[in-house]
């Protein structure tokens, strides 16, 4: 049951080429973002359309989304929601939600 505890399960199409980069000793990290739809009608009739990003980290699959994965490709990936912050060169503090990716699945 403590697998169920933090685990996000996404299906969308990547907005940007992955970034991947080296982190030190053969070591790769990939960052890309992720466009999940949802369609529904209110209570007009009209149809609405919502789109919301998720930045998506990857180490354990950088190489495959350096290969195989490119904007507009459909993925569906499992992983976990974690949450950061920083301080920017304006020394305003910086609110970062993450999906650390654990599987990902080409469509």
């Amino acid at each position: 049951m403590n697998a169920l505890r933090n685990k996000v399960q996404l299906i969308g199409r990547v907005g940007s080429t992955p970034e991947v980069k080296e982190v030190g000793q053969g070591k790769k990290v990939a960052n890309v973002s992720l466009a999940t739809n949802e369609v529904y009608y209110n209570e007009k009739g009209e149809k609405v359309e919502t789109t919301q990003w998720h930045h998506l980290v990857s180490w354990n699959h950088a190489e495959i989304f350096e290969r195989f994965v490119e904007k507009g490709k459909e993925i569906a990936i499992e992983g976990k929601l974690t949450y950061r912050n920083y301080e920017d060169k304006e020394g305003n503090k910086r609110y970062v939600t993450e999906v650390i990716v654990q599987e990902v699945l080409l469509l």
